[in-house]
């Protein structure tokens, strides 16, 4: 049977509440009541397939969410930093304003100050999903971020553009890949880069 990839956003978190950005994984993130609904909801989704494993970032609202999802299941954890969310730097804990506005004054290739392009974090994402692909499971559910399943549906998608047309990305939601569209993806994603 032909792999299959189950990537989902983190549930809501409290930083989502408040929107602010955190691309540090040591800053501890709580999930919210309703991003610990948003995980259970995400384990009733998954509940009938035969999940070999589950990767999840180092940051602890994945983890998090990745428990409650499959709490009372015998599946493996793995966290796979390659799909971390972007290293924003200085803007740690920032709005969401100040981000976007940093963002309109640079380009792609510029790294945020203190941090990563959003150019090298395409790149470090196009490796965690080759990463992925890797991995010796059937199906895999994989906890990560909004950006890295944007830049993955975009690009398998055929867009000419990483951040369109899908944007936002819900939380706690399973979009699913099978190998070769999780491989096209991370050549788009090179590619587009």
């Amino acid at each position: 049977m032909p792999p299959l990839f189950l990537l989902a956003r983190h549930a809501q978190s409290q930083l989502n509440l408040e929107r602010r950005i955190n691309g540090d994984p040591s800053v501890p993130v709580a999930l919210t009541d309703e991003g610990r609904e948003n995980a259970a909801l995400l384990g009733l989704q998954v509940r009938h397939l035969p999940l070999d494993l589950c990767v999840h970032t180092r940051f602890g609202r994945t983890r998090e969410t990745a428990r409650i999802a499959l709490e009372g299941r015998e599946i493996p954890f793995r966290e796979e930093p390659l799909l971390d969310d972007i290293d924003i730097g200085d803007l740690e804990g920032s709005s969401i304003d100040d981000y976007h506005a940093w963002k309109d004054k640079h380009t792609r290739a510029d790294p945020f100050p203190g941090g990563e392009s959003l150019v090298d974090a395409a790149h470090r994402y196009a490796r965690g999903f080759r990463a992925l692909l890797g991995l010796d499971a059937g199906t895999v559910l994989v906890v990560c971020h909004e950006i890295p399943i944007r830049y993955a549906l975009n690009a398998a998608g055929g867009s000419d553009s990483l951040d369109g047309p899908v944007h936002s990305i819900p939380n706690a939601a399973p979009f699913a890949f099978d190998g070769d569209e999780l491989a096209r993806a991370a050549a788009r994603v090179d590619d587009l880069a």
